[in-house]
Formats: C-alpha cells, sequence, structure tokens
C-alpha cells in the first residue's frame, strides 16, 4: 500500500475520515487517468493550449496523492503554456503517465475498486 502515492496529505485533509478518503480515491480514479490520455495526446500532437490547461488541471491531484512527479508534470505545463517549440517534453510526459498508471492500479486495489 502505498507505494506509487502516498495519503498523509489525504488524511490530514479529511481528518481521517474513511468516507471522505475513499471518495478522494474514486475521484482520482475518475479524472486522472483520463487527463493523463488527454494529455499524452495534446503533447503527441503539440496542441500547446491543451497540453498546458490539462497539466495545470492535473497538478492539484497529482500534489495531493504526492506521485513524485510534480516537478515534471510542471515542465509539460510550462511547454505548453509558453509554447517551447525548440523543447521535447516526451521524456517528461513519460515520467508522468507512468506515475498516474501506477499509482491508478495500486489505489484499484488498495480501496477494492
Amino acid at each position: 500500500m502505498e507505494q506509487h502515492y502516498k495519503l498523509d496529505r489525504i488524511k490530514e485533509l479529511a481528518d481521517n475520515d474513511q468516507d471522505f478518503i475513499m471518495a478522494l480515491a474514486q475521484t482520482f480514479l475518475e479524472e486522472v487517468p483520463a487527463d493523463a490520455a488527454i494529455l499524452k495526446e495534446a503533447v503527441e500532437n503539440k496542441n500547446y493550449k491543451l497540453s498546458y490547461q490539462t497539466a495545470h488541471k492535473m497538478k492539484p491531484t497529482v500534489d495531493m496523492f504526492e506521485l513524485g512527479v510534480l516537478n515534471d508534470l510542471i515542465e509539460v505545463q510550462d511547454w505548453g503554456k509558453f509554447e517551447q517549440t525548440d523543447k521535447d517534453v516526451s521524456d517528461k510526459l513519460a515520467i508522468v503517465l507512468t506515475a498516474v498508471d501506477n499509482a491508478s492500479q495500486e489505489i484499484k486495489e488498495d480501496f477494492n475498486l
């Protein structure tokens, strides 16, 4: 449990309310993998605006669940925000996508979802 994510901040926010923690875990699974897929496609298609918007939307949840890739996600976000056409963020994107996949699988198992 909690190898690819951490619940410390969530437990503190939830005051250890298990129903609330479960709801946040479910929300993570509903939103973050879908956003990651959008981000992947946006970066591949050099859709800077969508890359920026999606990465920006993902930041609070990635940070709250402490996936350990916030700085990588910010680099992808900034790539889109500043339309850094001379920069390749595919390696940073891969790190973020792997972290989201790993955390999603682990959350499914840990919360029986």
